[in-house]
């Protein structure tokens, strides 16, 4: 069964937990067009790379935007172009596929991190939010050496990963369907289920060292 969980356990400012989320305004944000490469595949070869206006202060992209690293101080926010797309109070940088139909596949190598989510979220999901933390982000996290799944501020363990050094995400739009591959079997580790209404993009957290995307894969055979 889901449990809540507090934001304070859940998210990281800059490398510092935050204590409260009591009494903050939250609201959508309506955000201009974005640059994207934007798959019209019914297939799995979405193409993406992450997005740089989107990106917390604390994040640098690296390895042409398909990489992200965490430095614990970060650039000051002062530093960084001001813009509504971007994540403020939280380490959290999108990817800048827009998806609204088919079923897609891409895969994260995490060897490198031992904090971070994986997942997707509605583009035009708030900015004052983490991933994980409101109904517009559905992701699969890591964190003191137990995976879970997170959304709408609630969590639920995942049993049975291990830390392997890459692993896949699955989304079929259509089904309402986001699962996390084990890319060595291959095989479906565990599923989010949810109904998609608006376009969403690959999401990512990081509160430790690095991540890579790997995207424009086809979906291995035999996932279900």
């Amino acid at each position: 069964m889901a449990m809540p969980v507090s934001a304070a356990r859940l998210c990281r400012l800059a490398g510092r937990t935050v204590t409260s989320l009591s009494g903050r305004h939250r609201r959508a944000v309506s955000l201009p067009a974005r640059r994207c490469y934007v798959s019209t595949s019914t297939g799995s070869n979405l193409q993406f790379r992450l997005d740089e206006r989107t990106a917390h202060s604390s994040l640098d992209l690296f390895k042409k935007d398909t990489g992200v690293i965490y430095r614990i101080l970060g650039l000051d926010p002062s530093h960084v172009e001001n813009n509504p797309e971007r994540f403020r109070d939280w380490a959290v940088v999108f990817g800048d596929g827009k998806i609204s139909s088919g079923r897609h596949y891409w895969e994260v190598t995490v060897k490198k991190s031992q904090e971070f989510r994986l997942g997707v979220a509605e583009t035009l999901m708030s900015r004052e939010d983490c991933v994980g933390t409101n109904s517009s982000s559905w992701v699969f996290g890591y964190a003191q050496r137990k995976w879970f799944v997170m959304t709408n501020n609630k969590i639920v363990p995942v049993t049975l990963v291990g830390k392997p050094d890459r692993v896949g995400i699955l989304l079929d739009y259509e089904a309402g369907l986001v699962a996390l591959v084990d890319i060595e079997k291959p095989r479906i580790i565990h599923t989010i289920r949810a109904q998609f209404k608006v376009p969403l993009c690959p999401a990512f957290g990081l509160w430790d060292g690095e991540l890579l995307t790997h995207s424009s894969l086809e979906e291995p055979e035999g996932l279900k």
